[in-house]
């Protein structure tokens, strides 16, 4: 939290006065001049002065929504809450991530515990039953409690919950025995309850994961899933979330308003949000959003009903999940209504760009001169790093009583008013700041043995051989049962395998010299000894590899290189400033790749890890530690389009440190590519980024240290031969989500250090993906339910000749969407500018050929559409799909194919 901030708000004599002029029900009032993230500070700071009063802040689109959440998570995150708006509107199964937001949020509200309500234009008019399940269907779960088992698990089946031999998600709950494992929304942790007659005995969380039990806990709430019980057939909105920790307390007894009380005692009634509020709320929102906006995101909302109804979906009618218009705006003129002018974001702080960063913390000693100045820094090794900088160019701003103050914290944006003026550091480095929510229910990771495996697939047991795995069975021992995996072998004899012996199964996986199936394996029998003569061989035939590869490393050790000096300062900075958790397998490859480039000898590792999974990170700090020992580094991708990615990634990354970064591509011209090549003799340039031209005679580097391959597949024979050749004197650090056979094989024996990032991060969504035939409506709902929700889509044409009826015809399909067009035949300042709309969120379709196909980042774009999938490869398939599903939304990914397809295409797809 940041209170300082907000007290400092709280003292204007500005605020004061606001207070006392805050308009009646019904009444309007517009603020102008607050620049940045002022309006949030104002609203926190209110919520503090008024805290019997609810402040319903109204956004345009989820993303603007989030970033109200993002500065409230910082400013107030104790009674600010999040209403999101539907994912979908037809009757697809709904997205648990958003659902139990919803309901977390709706319990909230009726509880009196939301004074900052943050929602959008269309989730203010959206029906739904939830606030009467809410309040009358909910299973609390304390220790000591006397409560039959039978009746909690009757109730969480009428609540909607997804009975199941184990927990692995949310909304579901499994029972052995006398004891039942729950994770329901409003819970921060999945429940382990465990009964001794009718009496609860113990409460305790566990991990997914695992399925250990870890701490204790005193009690647990779980709110409905569904609308209305399971005999009535009604599902919920749809959604997840992380909800209140513990017992939420009964609802009815601090019900919020005389119109929540009656409405929701209703059973009939449907509500909308705004039917929710105490009649003294107020609602919060920009200039520019008028009511006459509602009417607009009613035809979205009944387009998109309308296109699920024409290709036969049974979705409700739009009376029953939407407010009329008139209706709704009748709603909104119940409350007072809050205008907030919406000017340039920040004000014009004559900040320079990097690397002239003692430029910018002058000029911030210099405003502190005349002013407060307060400074939010995203983490403490950003604090740190600033401090640093004040000290070295301004000791007399870091003296007692001065006036410049860094904090922890991030928001949005800074700004200056009279008296105070607030910095964040994204500003100070010129620096964009994404908004990335983590997911807020975690789910199981399936283990490779049993996640991946059907019942009747060939399965291969360490110990016994081959067999045939039929599934999960409960099997009574002692006075438990125990969950073991069955596999059947030869004969018919079965072996039961316990779950937490699942390490020694691995699916069986064969195929022909040509890539075919493989016929089915002959089954092992229990206790014989072909399978242990069969392990014997395997492993002599190991040993005699391990011989070669031995003599392999002792003549790689013979080679010389640079060993690079332990981590700085710095480098501990850098890693300190990465916007998002590292996952498990993200922190191990750093370390290992660090320890590489600490050895006397080049290095050549291969990091394999799915899209998105952060091997680009890894390789960033690789770099900056290349950088500190005074060498340079070289990044090797593929296409124009990801050079530009990757170079502003690095920039933004490093620009908090004096590293010289450039770009060598098409998208420059000639005399910046003669430029960056005369720096980069001269020792000027730090990091290059660029395309195969980094391959060609004429660039030479002063003292090159490290070499990034993205993607390697993709280049051609000489451009493999010179890296070739670079291995031998440099270290080599190669990225792929998709190795080719002999790069996978190299790096299986032994000729290349290879490390696996298999971890998704927190935040990372599914792809839901669908192999279809062009179907015009099909498509038609697909876009318009992502532009139903504020994202943006992609669709990959991959015929340049053809490229522009493609587009217009997607133009037909989405015809309230920006669509532009885009492929590598364009002016390169002209793609270039598209692309960054794209990004930027200018442009709500990109149709483009396969340049988006490698390092493309935008995670608001989550529906992916590939014409004529069956002309690509997997490996290309693999990575458009990528594209989507790089934030906490859902994603959806769409592969149109011909009718009839050739049985190779079929198996790739």
């Amino acid at each position: 939290m940041l209170p300082r901030l907000v007290g400092a708000f709280r003292s204007l004599p500005t605020f004061q006065s606001l207070v006392q002029t805050l308009p009646p029900r019904a009444a309007d009032l517009r603020l102008a001049g607050l620049p940045g993230s002022s309006p949030s500070v104002l609203l926190a700071a209110l919520s503090e002065e008024l805290p019997q009063r609810v402040f319903l802040i109204v956004a345009p689109t989820p993303a603007e929504a989030e970033r109200w959440l993002a500065d409230f998570a910082v400013l107030a995150p104790e009674v600010a809450r999040l209403y999101p708006q539907r994912e979908a509107l037809g009757e697809e199964e709904p997205h648990l991530e958003i659902a139990g937001e919803r309901v977390e949020t709706i319990a909230a509200v009726l509880a009196g515990q939301v004074r900052l309500l943050v929602t959008t234009l269309r989730a203010t008019g959206e029906l739904t039953q939830m606030p009467r399940a809410v309040e009358r269907g909910r299973v609390t779960l304390a220790c000591g409690a006397i409560k039959r088992l039978s009746e909690v698990v009757e109730e969480l089946d009428q609540l909607g919950y997804e009975r199941r031999p184990s927990v692995l998600d949310v909304a579901q709950f499994a029972v052995r025995g006398g004891i039942v494992d729950l994770y329901g929304f409003g819970m921060a942790a999945p429940a382990r309850v465990e009964w001794f007659g009718d009496e609860i005995a113990s409460i305790r969380s566990f991990d997914l994961d695992t399925q250990r039990s870890e701490k204790e806990i005193d009690a647990v709430t779980a709110l409905p899933v569904t609308a209305v019980g399971k005999s009535d057939g009604e599902k919920v909105d749809g959604g997840k979330g992380d909800g209140e920790r513990g017992d939420r307390g009964k609802c009815d007894a601090v019900a919020s308003s005389a119109v929540a009380s009656s409405a929701v005692a209703s059973s009939a009634d449907r509500l909308s949000l705004l039917d929710l509020l105490p009649l003294d709320s107020i609602v919060v929102a920009s200039e520019g959003l008028e009511l006459a906006d509602v009417g607009r995101a009613w035809d979205e909302a009944v387009h998109h009903l309308d296109v699920a109804r024409r290709r036969g979906e049974d979705v409700p009618g739009r009376e029953a999940i939407l407010l009329d218009p008139a209706a709704w705006a009748e709603r909104w003129q119940r409350y007072a209504r809050l205008w907030i002018n919406d000017p340039a974001p920040e004000v014009d702080l004559q900040l320079s760009t990097p690397p002239s960063i003692e430029r910018n913390i002058s000029r911030i000693a210099k405003m502190a001169e005349a002013s407060p100045v307060m400074v939010l820094c995203d983490n403490e090794g950003q604090l740190e790093r600033l401090e640093e900088l004040l000290e070295a160019v301004d000791p007399a701003s870091r003296r007692p009583g001065a006036n410049l103050t860094l904090a922890l914290g991030a928001l949005h944006g800074g700004f200056a008013l009279r008296g105070l003026t607030v910095l964040t550091d994204h500003e100070i480095f010129r620096r964009a700041r994404r908004i990335r929510r983590p997911r807020r229910y975690r789910q199981a990771v399936s283990t490779s043995a049993v996640g991946s495996l059907t019942p009747g697939a060939y399965v291969v047991h360490l110990e016994h051989g081959i067999g045939i795995y039929r599934g999960i069975e409960h099997i009574m021992v002692g006075e438990g049962t125990l969950e073991v995996a069955v596999l059947e072998y030869q004969g018919g004899d079965r072996l039961s395998v316990p779950l937490y012996r699942l390490d020694q199964i691995e699916p069986f996986r064969s195929t022909t010299e040509n890539g075919a199936d493989a016929p089915p394996p002959r089954l092992d029998r229990l206790g014989s000894t072909r399978w242990r003569k069969q392990r014997e061989s395997t492993e002599r035939a190991v040993r005699e590899m391990a011989v070669e590869l031995l003599d392999l490393y002792a003549r790689r050790a013979l080679a010389t290189g640079f060993p690079f000096p332990p981590d700085t300062r710095w480098q501990r900075e850098l890693e300190s400033a990465f916007l998002y958790e590292d996952t498990p397998d993200q922190r191990t490859a750093t370390e290992v790749v660090k320890k590489d480039l600490e050895r006397p000898r080049p290095t050549d590792r291969l990091i394999v890890g799915d899209v998105g999974y952060g091997k680009t990170e890894v390789a960033v700090r690789a770099a900056f530690k290349v950088v500190q020992a005074g060498k340079q580094v070289a990044v090797l991708v593929p296409t124009t389009i990801l050079a530009e990615q990757h170079g502003r990634t690095f920039s933004e990354r490093m620009a908090d440190f004096p590293v010289r970064i450039a770009v060598l591509s098409r998208f420059r011209t000639t005399k910046e590519q003669r430029d960056v090549l005369a720096k980069l003799k001269a020792g000027e340039v730090d990091v290059v980024v660029g395309t195969h031209r980094l391959l060609s005679p004429d660039v030479v580097f002063q003292d090159l240290g490290l070499m990034v391959v993205d993607e390697e597949h993709r280049f051609g024979v000489k451009h493999k031969e010179k890296l070739k050749a670079l291995r031998l004197e440099i270290d080599v650090l190669t990225l792929t989500a998709t190795p080719i056979p002999r790069t996978l094989h190299l790096a299986l024996s032994g000729l290349r250090d290879m490390t696996l990032i298999e971890t998704p991060p927190r935040d990372r969504s599914p792809v839901l993906t669908f192999v279809e035939p062009w179907d015009d409506e099909l498509l038609e709902e697909a876009l318009a339910r992502e532009l139903d929700r504020g994202g943006q889509a992609f669709f990959v044409h991959n015929r340049i000749e053809t490229i522009e009826p493609i587009g217009e015809r997607v133009r037909k399909l989405a015809p309230r969407a920006r669509v532009e067009v885009a492929h590598g035949q364009m002016r390169e300042r002209e793609l270039d500018q598209v692309m960054r709309r794209f990004v930027a969120g200018k442009v709500d379709i990109l149709v483009s050929t396969m340049i988006v196909e490698s390092g493309l980042d935008v995670p608001n774009a989550n529906t992916m559409i590939v014409n004529q999938a069956d002309q690509f490869g997997l490996a290309q398939l693999y990575q458009l799909r990528g594209r989507v599903g790089r934030g906490h939304r859902r994603a959806y990914c769409y592969l149109l194919v011909p009718d009839i397809l050739a049985s190779e295409a079929e198996q790739r797809l």
